[in-house]
């Protein structure tokens, strides 16, 4: 499905099937010496079959054709190995290019993630079905390093990297002052909330991803086009409806410590996810990895601000209230 945005920008919807997530929605800025693809969907035949048409009913040239990666996630980093030519540039945020790179980042999420509480062999049977253990590049392409602040000048489009980590390490927005237009990625999203899970590269992600909600919130945009679901122009409104989100999230933490101390599996049935499950045990497998992310990142958030505490146990993280 292809959407015609405005002059030179359209957007490219992908199915994920079997994905909560639904889509993803790349976008291309068409010009005369150079195009841009912004994300590239999962490497999956599924994306490939609507991505392959569409970039040939809009006559772009891959070889004439850069990318740019707003974060690590297979279904916005997944295709970079089939679409980038030998000319292509493709930008990354420098932040995340040490984890692409890195051979160890499922290897050290297994045993993070086992520490906190999740069972090894449901861990292992999680990792084997995660998105982003299947669908990754077929190959690594070149990566050309962007930092906060560096412009991209495409069609007459002059798009400024705009770092924002929370939902990623390094996550990066594009906006365009001129033309008031943030690509948001991940970062902002309307129908649904951007996944914010704490991995061992990083440090307090809920904190980095609520300041990086204050940084986006002194842009002046009038069109903000998210990686997944539908466009639209009021994010100041929608960036208080996220926080206050993951203000109650944080309440749930400290509710369910009020019962005892917990492992962050122990205490991820207390959070009230948006999923068709009655109970915690009823959770599709990979989902409960998400959760289980999610969680330990609200309560890193709540243990640097002094709202808990953590000791270790037989090999195990325990969350305590002071």
């Amino acid at each position: 499905m292809i959407e015609d945005i405005l002059p030179n920008l359209y957007k490219i919807e992908l199915p994920l099937p079997r994905n909560p997530l639904k889509s993803v929605n790349c976008y291309v800025i068409k010009g005369g010496d150079r195009n841009l693809i912004i994300d590239t969907g999962m490497n999956r035949p599924e994306c490939k079959e609507v991505m392959f048409p569409a970039l040939q009913k809009l006559d772009i040239d891959l070889n004439k054709t850069d990318l740019f990666v707003t974060h690590l996630h297979a279904d916005h980093f997944g295709l970079t190995g089939d679409l980038a030519s030998e000319n292509s540039v493709c930008y990354f945020g420098r932040a995340e290019t040490k984890i692409v790179k890195g051979p160890r980042h499922w290897a050290d999420l297994l045993d993070y993630y086992t520490a906190n509480g999740f069972p090894l062999q449901v861990l292992k049977e999680s990792m084997a079905k995660h998105p982003g253990y299947l669908y990754s590049p077929s190959r690594l392409v070149d990566i050309t390093e962007v930092d906060d602040g560096q412009i991209i000048e495409i069609a007459g489009y002059s798009l400024r990297c705009v770092e924002t980590p929370g939902h990623s390490p390094g996550h990066m927005c594009l906006y365009d002052e001129g033309k008031k237009i943030l690509f948001s990625g991940d970062h902002i999203l309307f129908d649904i909330t951007p996944n914010i899970a704490h991995w061992p590269e990083m440090g307090d992600a809920l904190g980095d991803y609520l300041n990086s909600l204050d940084k986006v919130s002194t842009l002046d945009a009038e069109l903000v086009l998210p990686a997944h679901r539908r466009s639209w122009h009021e994010h100041k409104q929608r960036i208080q409806e996220l926080k206050d989100h993951h203000r109650v999230r944080l309440e749930e933490a400290i509710a369910a410590l009020k019962q005892g101390d917990k492992t962050a599996y122990q205490v991820a049935p207390f959070i009230t996810w948006k999923i068709e499950a009655k109970e915690w045990k009823d959770f599709p497998i990979v989902q409960q990895w998400f959760a289980m992310g999610e969680t330990i990142a609200h309560l890193i958030y709540l243990l640097e601000r002094g709202k808990v505490k953590n000791y270790n146990e037989d090999g195990l993280t325990y969350y305590t209230l002071p």
